[in-house]
C-alpha cells in the first residue's frame, strides 16, 4: 500500500485492507500483512503500538503480520540512549509477546533465511513477528 511518509500512517490502513480481503474471501490464508518500519518510527510512533494492541481483538485480528524494521541506528539523528528507554527499537513487540529476530544487514543470505522463517512462523502460529535488520547509513541520510 502506498505510504505518504515515514510516519507509519499506512499501518492501520494496511491492516484494515488485509482484514477486509480475508473477510471477503472467508479465508485467513490468502493475505498477509508485511509492514516495513524505520527504527525511530517503530519505537516512537504511537500508531505502531496502537496497531499492535488492537491486532488480536476479534474485529481487527489479521492473524499476524510480518514487521520488517530497517534499523540504521540513527533515527531522527540521535543516539538510541536519547530516543527510547529500551535497548532495542523493537522492544514495543514485547507488548504482544511477538518474537523478535535481530539480523545484521551485511548478511543477505542469512536475512533471506530469516524472512522465510518469519513467513513460516506467521503461517503456523497466526501471530506477529519482527525482523530487526541492523545496519548503518553507509552513504549519509539516504
Amino acid at each position: 500500500m502506498p505510504n505518504p511518509s515515514h510516519l507509519e500512517a499506512v499501518n492501520p490502513v494496511l491492516m484494515g485492507h488485509v482484514k477486509s480481503v480475508d473477510d471477503s474471501l472467508k479465508s485467513n490464508d490468502k493475505t498477509i500483512a508485511v509492514l516495513i518500519h524505520g527504527d525511530a518510527a517503530v519505537a516512537g510512533q504511537g500508531v505502531v503500538y496502537e496497531c499492535l494492541q488492537m491486532s488480536y481483538l476479534n474485529h481487527y485480528n489479521i492473524n499476524g503480520a510480518i514487521h520488517i524494521v530497517a534499523n540504521n541506528q540513527i533515527g531522527f539523528t540521535t543516539t538510541p540512549a536519547e530516543s527510547r528507554s529500551g535497548l532495542y527499537c523493537t522492544n514495543v513487540a514485547k507488548s504482544i509477546q511477538a518474537p523478535i529476530i535481530h539480523v545484521n544487514s551485511d548478511e543477505p543470505e542469512l536475512l533471506n533465511k530469516i524472512i522465510t522463517l518469519a513467513i513460516k512462523y506467521r503461517q503456523v502460529f497466526k501471530k506477529d513477528i519482527f525482523i530487526d535488520i541492523i545496519g548503518y547509513r553507509r552513504y549519509g541520510h539516504n
